[in-house]
């Protein structure tokens, strides 16, 4: 059902097109915001774009590419011209490489932290604007690999506890302008993430849907609450 309060709001959700960042953005459809997705592949971004909504007024799809500041920029000057605004960043694009660190390939390496990390402040840089002007509101999509290390996750750990820390400190830098800044820190969720296909034994996992309606119950927060970082979890195990 759709919310007054959040009616023609804005969204930019990178790695918008399947998984955790297309629940969000259904979530936020049904509250009434227009949405703009990215991907990598113009062709996917399209094509899940048409799958959220027919009506080209409520839904934008966006090729970029996180890793690179210009491409970002080109990106959020995209969704203020098309939808005139820009309310809400969701910094969703993610990769995970997982190997000890005698195989890890530097190419492995330099991926992850320039998705995870990097690619999170190109957006939020090119956002910070129509932020500006909106006293508007930044989501980072973490992991509890943020705060937990694991064999074999040197590089996702570092980006993720990199995004944790970058994300806590412009939540600081921002609040001053009016800019609301949380990261979201999920655990095992059922996604097309590293190569998975949900499927019927992914039950026991957080959905797409649940962290969508995180985001939506974040937005319709009270103006002078701010969670600044939200750690969530399955409520039962395998």
């Amino acid at each position: 059902m759709e919310n007054s309060q959040l009616r023609d709001k804005v969204a930019y959700i990178t790695g918008g097109t399947k998984g955790i960042g297309f629940g969000i953005a259904q979530a936020l459809l049904a509250q009434g915001i227009k949405v703009a997705i990215s991907s990598r592949s113009p062709e996917a971004a399209l094509q899940a774009a048409q799958a959220l909504s027919s009506d080209p007024s409520r839904v934008l799809g966006i090729g970029s590419q996180v890793g690179s500041a210009a491409a970002e920029l080109k990106a959020v000057e995209a969704v203020v011209e098309h939808f005139g605004s820009l309310d809400v960043l969701i910094a969703n694009a993610g990769v995970g490489h997982f190997a000890p660190i005698d195989e890890l390939s530097y190419e492995q390496w330099r991926e992850t932290i320039d998705t995870n990390l990097t690619g999170v402040f190109n957006s939020v840089k090119a956002s910070l604007d129509a932020l500006k002007q909106s006293k508007g509101y930044v989501i980072t999509i973490a992991s509890l690999a943020g705060a937990n290390f694991f064999e074999n996750g040197s590089a996702y750990n570092a980006s993720k506890f990199g995004l944790v820390g970058f994300t806590q400190s412009i939540m600081l830098d921002l609040r001053k302008h009016g800019i609301k800044v949380t990261t979201i820190m999920p655990g095992s969720v059922a996604t097309y993430f590293n190569n998975h296909t949900p499927n019927a034994e992914d039950a026991w996992k957080i959905q797409p849907e649940d962290l969508g309606q995180m985001v939506v119950d974040l937005l319709k927060m009270n103006p002078r609450t701010l969670p600044s970082k939200i750690e969530v979890r399955p409520a039962q195990t395998k």
